[in-house]
């Protein structure tokens, strides 16, 4: 199944960050049916020099890229406003919980 490095960046205006928290309990929520499913390999926040987020990456296994443009499209994240640029990119994890898949 194909992978994709995926790197989603908030927003740079006053309101970004309080868009992130007000919508990050709806955006936990949503992950869990992905994760389940197996369609998220691994994510989590961005952080700026100040440790402060300015977006999200994550490695997705899906079945083509209709299906993860998909899965961006319905999180709370991509609904609230708060992922305002998407960077795609095909990729193939070799390296996994200690363990090398040439």
């Amino acid at each position: 199944m194909p992978q994709f490095l995926v790197t989603l960046y908030d927003g740079a205006d006053a309101e970004a960050p309080s868009r992130r928290q007000s919508t990050r309990p709806a955006h936990l929520a949503g992950l869990t049916e992905n994760v389940d499913r197996g369609k998220l390999v691994f994510g989590g926040p961005i952080f700026d020099e100040a440790q402060q987020p300015i977006g999200s990456f994550l490695l997705a296994d899906c079945a083509d890229r209709a299906e993860l443009d998909a899965m961006i499209a319905n999180d709370p994240y991509t609904r609230g406003n708060v992922w305002q640029r998407v960077e795609v990119k095909p990729v193939r994890l070799v390296v996994q919980d200690g363990k090398i898949t040439p």
